[in-house]
């Protein structure tokens, strides 16, 4: 797994458990940030994502926004600079173009997929090596489309240990993701305590995890289903994501008054 996904697997692999079918969990003008600490006192960096209304030739579509950014200390040594982009339907969640461009610490790709339903076909250009690629695939969801996909399953009446695989298309084929439900759990955040539910996504060890099951994330348990904090244990130190803001919720966001 790589570096890119330390600001963005808690928005594209856990949204799976959350949605319900009769609640519309997010909608235009919907602003997340999140704050990044290394090994829990340093601070990292900041993670954006933002849903606009826009129009894509002739469609009326959605457009996702996510950027990750180092900040501080941390931006001396290793500097990241990441933008996704995604551009998809309104009433169904089929992505139409996907934008990655990314910087972290001299790791450099600047790509684009435009993606053809019709066909099955996922047109894949690589603006740095200058490489055009058509690949068939069926089905496609994006590393930013997939969050908002997700948000439309009805999944409240997983049990504990339940899993649910899915996969998603990046670069230029699908990755599989395994998720695990850990249960409920009430967070003490800077809005006040949240009812929130836990899963871990089964990734890649190796590379910048430190095991197979290493990252923990915490999910909204309300109709929003929005990421509240993240926990990875990292080949070297931790990384963690907590939720600093948000604008424009398409639900109330549900506060536990003692």
């Amino acid at each position: 797994m790589r570096r890119e996904y330390l600001f963005f697997i808690l928005l594209i692999t856990v949204q799976t458990f959350f949605a319900q079918t009769n609640t519309t969990a997010y909608k235009a003008g919907e602003w997340l940030r999140f704050n990044m600490s290394y090994s829990g006192f340093l601070k990292a960096g900041t993670a954006v994502l933002e849903l606009k209304e826009k129009k894509l030739g002739n469609k009326k579509v959605l457009h996702a926004v996510g950027t990750g950014k180092t900040t501080g200390v941390i931006s001396w040594f290793f500097k990241v600079d990441d933008r996704y982009e995604s551009y998809f339907g309104i009433d169904k969640v089929e992505p139409y173009l996907f934008k990655r461009k990314i910087d972290e610490g001299g790791h450099k790709k600047n790509r684009q997929i435009t993606f053809d339903h019709e066909k099955n076909t996922a047109f894949v250009q690589d603006f740095l090596k200058q490489k055009d690629t058509l690949i068939s695939v069926k089905s496609p969801q994006d590393m930013i489309s997939t969050f908002y996909f997700l948000r439309s399953h009805d999944t409240k009446n997983m049990k504990k240990g339940e899993e649910i695989q899915l996969d998603m298309f990046f670069d230029n084929k699908s990755y599989p993701f395994k998720l695990r439900f850990l249960g409920y759990e009430i967070l003490k955040t800077k809005f006040g305590k949240v009812k929130t539910q836990k899963f871990r996504p089964l990734v890649q060890a190796g590379r910048v995890f430190k095991a197979q099951e290493s990252v923990t994330i915490w999910i909204s348990a309300d109709d929003n289903k929005i990421p509240i904090k993240m926990r990875a244990s990292l080949a070297v130190g931790s990384l963690r994501a907590e939720l600093d803001g948000y604008k424009e919720l398409a639900n109330p966001f549900e506060v536990i008054v003692d």
